[in-house]
């Protein structure tokens, strides 16, 4: 009989290569594997030019391009299953496509970490003890002389089996490792027990208006649709997220919840913790390899039944999917910006789709492609016009800091209504989105100004920390003393930053918490908690901050918001810089007046009769969204054309923008410039030179995905390919969300 003919993985490995790599399984190999185990979704240990690596099987074939003699076999199975669903894994593969990124990369950069190094994931639930054969067969007369091991090993002669939480409430560490070290016990993971229905509760939940109870009941739980639950600041969205929730868990079915910050997790995972009585974990950065693999895995396995995460957990796997929601989903950060440049936000879209269970996009200021999606049918539209309880919508007033005096950024009446504020015992949200002491560093006599060296960028002046640091690279120098243009020492810091706000409210507000929260303020571990305990205390205190501080918070004593300066967002040459203005502006007004007294909300700038700003002040966000759309459809912009960015950069400018016109060249030829397909550059970036290198953009557009997304697969496999590829950093971006 002829010898039956080796079986060829593709197997995907952790490379920038666009490719996968075939191996072969050889027939010994076969034979006493088990099939699930050289399923797609498998890892297994390969051969990469000189190193051993991990690599995921993404499909099986019969053939390759290359001689069977030149094919390397494959080294270790790892899995003896898949480790994804079938619905994940395909997830996976389409987002690489569609985001034209290394199908390697995408798939690895989304595990937790052990898993890419190869770690067999263990069985998640509760770790429990057990006596172990030579245990059972122990004498009444053994262990006399030690008597704490001999009470333990009577416990678990007595209830067989006992969890490892209860035993260290009688035993030590020491004692449980002793035994375990004379082979006399041994651990087991056991299944955390099933929570019965009407015990999932910790407490009730909250009375509903007529607006939420129509959206609830308006939400499908057994199908796949996607809703925009568009509801004003403190109009109760969240109270609509556990009520949903609960009916997921009512059904046995999981829920994934996206916040778009790590800053967020605290806060909303005490909210989920004190209303539901089952299993939650939660995935970001934050945590250590181990804690992330863990909570992975507990997802996978179905023991936690709400996971809770920043934008990467949108490629969790889950045992049994039910819904997912997606808090503040305007928000850039649900887009990655290097690497694989994926949107969680999109991707859930698809997810929902793909697992058939309802998605629901929650904002108060929601972005323009969802809103368009709600017109054009493909979402449905939930608004929450009013918000929940008594409380009512701030009233807004606008600063003209042409005509006031004004100090370290704070004009006269906005100072005025600070001390009023905190006279009243109440509690105020000071907004400026520029961290550090002063945006720059100048000298009066010549006007030299401190720059990067390394960025097309000032550097920002750090008083507390003595320091000029760069906000792009991070380049750090101490203050200069003297301008090294001219010799003079008459440096000036100009500008505000929140540091210097910080410090002329403290100095006239002595007797006050000023609790200032930037980047810098809440390095260490702990540092937002203590301003939350502060600010839910209700003791009267001035939050000054940067955007950090306006997304999702929840301070029932702020009843004054300032903004310090509206107009960075009228002038920016990005084409969505108004709608993030309005969507700022709107989130961070939304923390005033939460609780029983109205808040109030002054704005400054020196644009006090910008069509912009008051359409947003006398009209609110969603009339502000309804006059930018038809903006965004005359000049051809997202949502109404395809977009995709070529980047790259180089230390020499001319290398990066020669790259791009080799790009623009093989794309033309391809496919030239017509009325449904545009190129727009080599251009420089709004920021050319950034951590010592040049970065240049060739921009796409077109009317149909489908156009967009062939073109540009047969563009970067030319450009891979070609010599000058190895020259030059360049990706791809599907959807930019900066430019």
């Amino acid at each position: 009989m002829p010898e039956p003919a080796p079986l060829i993985l593709r197997v995907a490995v952790p490379s920038p290569l666009r490719r996968l790599f075939d191996y072969l399984v050889p027939p010994e190999l076969a034979e006493k594997t088990p099939a699930s185990a050289l399923q797609p979704g498998c890892r297994v240990t390969v051969a990469f030019g000189r190193r051993e690596v991990t690599g995921l099987i993404i499909e099986h074939s019969d053939s390759s391009e290359f001689a069977m003699s030149k094919l390397k076999p494959i080294g270790q199975l790892i899995d003896s299953e898949p480790l994804l669903p079938p619905s994940l894994f395909k997830l996976f593969v389409w987002a690489s496509r569609y985001y034209q990124h290394p199908i390697g990369d995408a798939l690895f950069s989304t595990l937790p970490v052990l898993l890419r190094k190869g770690e067999r994931p263990t069985a998640q639930g509760q770790k429990c003890w057990q006596l172990s054969t030579l245990g059972k067969g122990l004498g009444p007369e053994s262990l006399k002389q030690a008597r704490q091991q001999r009470a333990l090993i009577d416990a678990l002669r007595t209830e067989q089996i006992i969890s490892d939480e209860r035993l260290l409430e009688q035993f030590s560490r020491g004692i449980i490792s002793q035994l375990k070290q004379k082979s006399l016990i041994e651990s087991l993971v056991r299944a955390e027990p099933q929570i019965a229905s009407q015990n999932m509760l910790k407490q009730d939940h909250l009375a509903l208006n007529s607006s939420q109870q129509q959206a609830i009941d308006r939400i499908d739980h057994h199908s796949f649709n996607c809703s925009l639950l568009d509801g004003v600041t403190g109009s109760g969205k969240t109270e609509i997220y556990l009520q949903c929730i609960e009916k997921a868990l009512r059904y046995e079915r999981q829920t994934l919840v996206l916040i778009p910050e790590i800053n967020l997790t605290p806060q909303t995972e005490k909210r989920f913790r004190d209303r539901f009585n089952v299993p939650i974990v939660t995935l970001h950065s934050g945590l250590s390899d181990k804690q992330r693999l863990s909570a992975w895995m507990q997802a996978r396995d179905g023991t936690a039944k709400i996971i809770l995460g920043t934008r990467s957990a949108i490629f969790t796997p889950l045992k049994a999917p039910g819904l997912i929601i997606l808090d503040e989903e305007h928000d850039q950060s649900y887009k990655q910006q290097e690497g694989f440049r994926y949107s969680a936000r999109d991707l859930a879209v698809i997810r929902a789709q793909q697992e058939n269970m309802p998605i629901i996009l929650g904002s108060a200021t929601p972005s323009l492609e969802s809103l368009n999606n709600c017109h054009n049918g493909r979402y449905q539209h939930l608004i929450l016009s009013a918000r929940a309880g008594n409380s009512i919508q701030p009233s807004w007033q606008l600063i003209d800091l042409k005509s006031e005096r004004s100090n370290a950024g704070i004009a006269a009446s906005t100072m005025a209504a600070i001390s009023d504020t905190i006279n009243h015992k109440q509690q105020v949200l000071v907004f400026l989105n520029r961290r550090g002491f002063a945006p720059a560093l100048l000298c009066h006599q010549c006007g030299w100004t401190a720059q990067c060296h390394s960025c097309d960028s000032r550097l920002t002046v750090h008083r507390a920390r003595d320091r000029l640091i760069c906000h792009h690279c991070d380049f750090q120098q101490r203050i200069a003393r003297q301008c090294p243009s001219c010799q003079s020492r008459q440096l000036v810091a100009a500008g505000e930053g929140t540091e210097r706000s910080e410090a002329f409210l403290q100095q006239h507000f002595p007797n006050t918490k000023v609790l200032r929260v930037d980047r810098d303020s809440t390095r260490k571990k702990g540092a937002m908690q203590e301003v939350f305990d502060i600010a839910d205390s209700g003791e009267p205190c001035i939050l000054i901050g940067t955007q950090m501080l306006a997304k999702g918070h929840h301070f029932e004593n702020v009843t004054l918001v300032a903004v310090l300066d509206a107009d960075s967002g009228l002038f920016s040459p990005d084409f969505r810089s108004h709608e993030r203005m309005g969507q700022l502006l709107t989130q961070v007004a939304g923390r005033s007046g939460r609780g029983n007294v109205p808040g109030r909300v002054f704005v400054q700038t020196h644009q006090p009769d910008h069509p912009l700003l008051e359409l947003l002040i006398a009209h609110g966000y969603s009339h502000f969204a309804d006059q930018l759309l038809p903006q965004r459809q005359l000049t051809q912009l997202p949502p109404f054309r395809y977009m995709a960015v070529i980047r790259a950069e180089s230390e020499r400018a001319e290398s990066a923008e020669g790259f791009l016109r080799l790009a623009r060249k093989i794309a033309e030829s391809l496919l030239p410039a017509n009325q449904a397909l545009g190129y727009l550059g080599p251009l420089p970036a709004i920021m050319e030179k950034r951590a010592g290198r040049f970065r240049y953009l060739l921009q796409i557009d077109a009317d149909e995905r489908a156009t967009l997304g062939p073109l540009l697969s047969a563009v970067a496999t030319q450009l891979e390919n070609h010599k000058d590829s190895r020259r030059v950093r360049w990706s791809i971006d599907v959807d930019p969300q900066e430019l």
